[in-house]
């Protein structure tokens, strides 16, 4: 295998050679006398590749893109590797996730064992399989890099496949990866019929009036999107990452998932004039996913599986972002085209920096407590305020308020579609004048959703005792949420730093190209930061009144007031359950909530409680019952297979002449 180009030393060089130490990092640690030393040589060599491959990545953006050949010795001929703005601003979640997590696991899990060293080498794997995905150009090789990645984190997820429901929630996601898998061999194959060749076709090469044109995009679209976790293809997608250890929950949230929106970004960059009803469907998936996304995840009390559902709605933004794009760039309209692919894909950033964060603050929770479980979490705010701190600043961000990165991406994909509705006619402005209730309901709810999730687990008191040894995790796990909570602070401080990479990164079509100003004279980024900076100010100087006046009034303690009942306990506390029955309750005909109530009967009735779930609807109301039907009414064909060999051939020999009939 020899990889030729230009292998000078340059930015694009020092990517590649980044995500080849990325892939490898894991490598060198088998070679160590112990699995924990292995795991930290591991986690050096991850950072490392961090902090060479993002500065390079950054400047690669902005230079012309790298083109290498891989002669790999397979019969189709050399793999194509391409380092484009596209796939640099994708690359910088990679490395910066990927890092955070390998320094956050030598405390939060660290090696011991043999197979603990097989987790290193594959954790490693996963993000150099995606450095790959991203730099692929070629059909075999994108699919060989894609697998590695899929396979990768399916161990990785059932590190814990000693519990029943870790290997089920495996299970269905390796189904429905491979199922996605064998649309993406689908779209490959279409588009060598196509294009004669397995390499993918230069930027804007392919008509998207000829007639395979719907089918490539289709199949990208659902094949890429049941990996990113669009409503209705997220079925895999909770389990997933709430059985998953905390920071491959966090590598699988923050970038597994933008794999899927890199595949969809980068098939629609192949063709020129969009039709319309592609970028209608994208945004209206994406509508249906942010709200469904967010609507679910006010049902749950598992902190993860919340978290998961989050995802989804995050999904739904950055696709919401994407589909105003291509109605732009259907309609000719550069500034919305610039407004909404810029958007989303600022939100593939914002999204990979603050859910990681939330991820890797529910893994120190889940420390303390021992549970995933929100309802026997409570004041952990007094054991780990650092933690506390970190976390609600991720849940600031993930709720799009200012002065924080959310609201950024979020406010671009509004003026997106703003300009739609207003300027805009036909399906698409009707679209879009629905989208933007639907965006800031999203907000609103995403917002009750992490008041609550803050109010149970971090506030008032613990509901159940916490581990002996709760306390502030080691500073492995501090620094990567510390770093990621600056992120989400800076880039909301400063989005006109980001802002030429988002031009360079949507510059591919001439549309956009040709827009009269920049994205900081499209939109008001200046102004975000003055009034990110007065409202910071703000509230320091706030918080400076209320600690004085706090040290003057008089300090008293007494038993909070419990309505009369002279004997509170911490079980008399708002419950995550509790907290949002009545929203669920509104969305009961989508969300079809099931409650368990308890059984009180006769004067002295026992000791009992009431519980309720939310269930995966798309999954177990209507997925499992279909597959349950289907094997019932498929059962009669088992009685093809009884075991005779002379039977079988006879089916051979029928098939064969059947065949042979058919080419005559």
């Amino acid at each position: 295998m020899t990889l030729t180009g230009s292998l000078s030393f340059d930015a694009s060089n020092v990517v590649v050679a980044s995500a080849l130490l990325l892939l490898l990092a894991g490598v060198p640690g088998l070679l160590c006398t112990t699995a924990a030393a292995g795991q930290r040589l591991a986690a050096a060599l991850s950072v490392l590749a961090a902090l060479v491959g993002i500065p390079a990545a950054l400047v690669a953006a902005f230079s012309p893109p790298g083109s290498w050949l891989l002669f790999w010795g397979l019969p189709f001929g050399p793999a194509r590797l391409v380092l484009d703005p596209l796939s640099c601003l994708f690359l910088l979640p990679v490395f910066l996730i990927a890092a955070c997590g390998a320094l956050y696991v030598v405390r939060y899990r660290p090696a011991r064992t043999g197979y603990d060293r097989f987790l290193t080498v594959l954790y490693a794997l996963m993000p150099g399989s995606m450095a790959f995905i991203l730099l692929a150009r070629d059909g075999l090789f994108f699919l060989a890099a894609w697998e590695g990645m899929a396979l990768s984190a399916a161990f990785l997820m059932l590190a814990d496949h000693e519990e029943a429901a870790v290997r089920e929630a495996g299970i269905l996601y390796l189904l429905a990866t491979h199922t996605g898998t064998l649309l993406l061999v689908a779209l490959f194959g279409v588009l060598y019929v196509v294009t004669g060749s397995f390499a993918f076709p230069a930027t804007g090469a392919l008509s998207a009036a000829a007639p395979m044109a719907s089918l490539i995009f289709v199949l990208s679209l659902i094949g890429f999107g049941a990996k990113a976790g669009l409503m209705p293809l997220h079925v895999w997608l909770p389990s997933a990452h709430a059985n998953a250890p905390s920071h491959v929950s966090a590598l699988m949230s923050g970038v597994v998932l933008k794999m899927g929106m890199y595949g969809i970004f980068r098939t629609v960059t192949l063709f020129e004039n969009i039709p319309l009803w592609w970028g209608v469907l994208v945004l209206a998936l994406g509508t249906i996913s942010a709200v469904g996304g967010v609507a679910f995840a006010l049902g749950q009390h598992d902190l993860k599986r919340l978290l998961a559902y989050h995802s989804i709605e995050n999904i739904g933004i950055i696709a919401m972002g994407l589909g105003i794009g291509m109605v732009g760039l259907s309609t000719g309209n550069s500034v919305i085209a610039l407004m909404g692919l810029a958007g989303g894909l600022l939100h593939v950033l914002n999204h990979a920096t603050f859910k990681a964060l939330l991820f890797l603050g529910a893994g120190a929770v889940i420390h303390a407590t021992g549970s995933r479980e929100m309802d026997r979490a409570g004041g952990l705010l007094r054991v780990m305020p650092r933690t506390a701190a970190f976390f609600m600043v991720g849940a600031a961000a993930i709720c799009g308020l200012p002065p924080l990165n959310g609201f950024v991406s979020e406010l671009l994909v509004y003026l997106g579609l703003f300009r739609q509705a207003m300027g805009g006619s036909g399906v698409a402005a009707v679209l879009a004048v629905v989208a933007i209730p639907a965006l800031a309901l999203v907000g609103g709810l995403a917002v009750a959703c992490f008041v609550k999730v803050v109010g149970v687990v971090f506030l008032g008191a613990p509901r159940q005792p916490l581990q002996q040894d709760a306390h502030e995790p080691g500073w492995q796990m501090l620094l990567p949420m510390g770093l990621l909570a600056l992120l989400c602070v800076l880039i909301g401080l400063l989005p006109l730093a980001v802002a030429p990479l988002l031009e360079v990164a949507v510059g591919w079509h001439p549309l956009v190209q040709e827009t009269h100003g920049t994205l900081a004279t499209s939109a008001p980024l200046g102004w975000l930061s003055l009034m990110a900076v007065i409202l910071l100010g703000l509230l320091a100087l706030l918080t400076l009144v209320y600690r004085f006046m706090l040290r003057r009034a008089p300090c008293g303690t007494s038993e909070t007031w419990g309505c009369g009942y002279l004997a509170p306990t911490p079980r008399m506390q708002y419950t995550a359950s509790s907290f949002a029955a009545s929203l669920v309750s509104l969305l009961a005909p989508v969300l079809r909530p099931h409650g368990h109530r308890p059984d009180i009967s006769g004067l002295a009735p026992k000791p009992s409680s009431f519980a309720s779930h939310v269930p995966e609807v798309v999954l177990d109301l209507v997925l499992l019952p279909l597959l349950r039907w289907s094997e019932e009414r498929s059962s009669v064909l088992r009685r093809l297979q009884h075991g005779q060999l002379h039977l079988y051939m006879l089916y051979i020999f029928v098939v064969l002449l059947v065949l042979l009939l058919w080419a005559l």
